[in-house]
């Protein structure tokens, strides 16, 4: 199941209605006091390990993600992601003295639970390699202040990075890489890179503009090579020695 990333989402959520004896306001409150216990407790121990800018994974797939050491460790949480998958996530910035964010890295690793049959479906009609493994890759431009999906990645990230004092730019460039680590395409390793948009000179508004499309192809081009640059892989599964 592909999935469309701004500093991150999901598009898997159903929402749940309440009786409507119950006012507006207060099924608001209510569902927001629900939800927020349930993802409290709904939190499970972290598989991977982190040390400096590197994540390690010994599974699914067995990698080290290793950031450049001006990235700033933000989090993490683990959790049933709408109760059909396990979801892993670790946040890393870059960000300047006031602490608006220029650069985000968002490591994920994901797998369905065993009560579903769901397979990840991604075209990998653009892919990278990177330490051997190959990625699909979608990029994509727009802006940040976009509404959370209750219950999604992105709303942990986003929620993460405020709890720190972090601001997100007025618009962003991203590159979502994702990983299938075997055929049965149930697990999946994605990373996300992000950019404030105004380092690369343009805004969404001149990229939609007639003819934007060429300058948006270029602005892609680039953005990969940094995140290609940026982001070093090593893959440490027994087969790879």
């Amino acid at each position: 199941m592909g999935r469309t990333v701004q500093w991150q989402g999901s598009q898997r959520l159903e929402g749940n209605r309440m009786k409507p004896r119950i006012s507006s306001l207060m099924a608001s409150a209510l569902a927001l006091l629900l939800l927020s216990t349930a993802a409290n407790a709904a939190d499970k121990e972290l598989v991977r390990k982190v040390e400096g800018t590197t994540v390690t994974s010994d599974q699914d797939p067995a990698v080290k993600v290793t950031l450049p050491a001006t990235a700033q460790y933000v989090g993490a949480a683990r959790w049933d992601l709408y109760g059909i998958a396990d979801a892993e996530l670790h946040v890393f910035v870059e960000a300047d003295a006031q602490k608006r964010v220029q650069r985000l890295y968002w490591v994920q690793f994901e797998s369905y639970l065993p009560d579903n049959t769901h397979t990840y479906k991604y075209p990998f009609l653009e892919k990278v390699t990177l330490a051997g493994l190959d990625f699909d890759v979608h990029g994509r431009y727009s802006p940040t202040d976009v509404q959370n999906k209750t219950g999604s990645e992105r709303e942990r990230v986003v929620g993460m990075l405020g709890k720190a004092g972090y601001q997100l730019p007025k618009e962003q460039l991203n590159l979502r890489l994702i990983h299938l680590p075997d055929e049965a395409k149930r697990k999946e390793l994605m990373i996300v890179y992000a950019e404030d948009l105004s380092m690369s000179g343009t805004t969404v508004d001149a990229l939609n503009q007639t003819g934007g499309q060429a300058k948006w192809e270029e602005t892609k081009k680039g953005l990969i090579e940094r995140a290609k640059e940026r982001i070093q892989l090593s893959n440490t599964s027994s087969d790879s020695k």
